[in-house]
C-alpha cells in the first residue's frame, strides 16, 4: 500500500481562540499520538486531509507525516470533525503507527453473487457492511468480498467462514453472523430482533472517531 505524505507544523498555542485564527488562517489544528510518544499539537492544511478522507481507503489511509519539515513517521486518520453547515474540515487527529505491528481497523464488506436461497424465492439479509479486522498496516485490504452464490435457505455465513488475505484476520467471534438467506416470514421476524436489539443498545456502532482514550485538542 502507498503512504500518502502530509506536510505540517507543531504549534504551542491551543484553545478555542488560537485554533479560530488558525482555521481563518487557512489551515486546521490537528493533534498526533500513540507510539509510545508523548501527543504533539500540529497544523495542517484542511485540503489533503480531506482528499484522504475521500479515497478509496479513507480513514486506511496510511499517512506519512513530515513535521516541520523532517520526517516523523506514519500515521492513520483517528478522529476528525466537519461544520455541521459548512462542512469545512474542523480538527484532525493521527494515531502513529508502525509497519511491522499490527493495527485494528474497519473495511468494506462487499456480498457477491446470487444465494441459491434468493433464486429459490428467499431474501438476503446482511449483518454487517463493515468487518473489523487487525493486520500489518502495509497490508490493508481496500475491501472484503464475499462469494455468497452457495447460500441457501436458511442457511448463513458466520465470520470465521470468511476467507480473508493472508496475514488479515477479523477481531470479531467466528460465531458471529456476516449474512444469511431467509424465508420471506423469517427475514421480517429478523428485522423485528434487529430493530429491538437497536432500541436496547446490543447493535453495532460506528461513527467518525477515534480510540475512547484519544487526547482532544479542540
Amino acid at each position: 500500500m502507498e503512504a500518502m505524505k502530509l506536510e505540517a507544523v507543531t504549534r504551542t498555542e491551543t484553545g478555542k481562540g488560537p485554533n479560530r485564527r488558525l482555521r481563518a488562517a487557512g489551515s486546521v489544528p490537528a493533534i498526533t499520538y500513540g507510539g509510545g510518544k508523548d501527543p504533539v499539537s500540529l497544523a495542517v492544511a484542511p485540503e489533503p486531509v480531506i482528499e484522504m478522507l475521500n479515497s478509496e481507503r479513507g480513514r486506511n489511509t496510511v499517512v506519512d507525516l513530515v513535521i516541520d519539515g523532517k520526517a516523523a513517521g506514519s500515521a492513520l486518520i483517528g478522529e476528525y470533525q466537519y461544520h455541521p453547515v459548512s462542512r469545512q474540515l474542523l480538527h484532525a487527529d493521527f494515531i502513529r503507527i508502525s509497519a511491522n505491528k499490527a493495527v485494528e481497523v474497519k473495511v468494506q464488506l462487499i456480498l457477491e453473487g446470487k444465494p441459491e436461497g434468493v433464486v429459490a424465492g428467499g431474501e438476503l439479509r446482511q449483518a454487517m457492511r463493515e468487518l473489523p479486522i487487525s493486520c500489518l498496516p502495509g497490508i490493508i485490504p481496500l475491501k472484503i468480498v464475499v462469494d455468497v452464490t452457495g447460500l441457501a435457505i436458511e442457511e448463513t455465513l458466520s465470520v470465521g467462514k470468511l476467507s480473508l488475505p493472508d496475514g488479515v484476520i477479523s477481531t470479531l467471534p467466528a460465531g458471529r453472523t456476516v449474512c444469511g438467506v431467509y424465508a420471506a416470514r423469517a427475514s421480517k421476524e429478523a428485522d423485528e430482533e434487529e430493530a429491538a436489539a437497536a432500541k436496547t443498545g446490543d447493535g453495532d456502532g460506528d461513527g467518525d472517531g477515534a480510540a475512547a482514550d484519544a487526547p482532544a485538542d479542540k
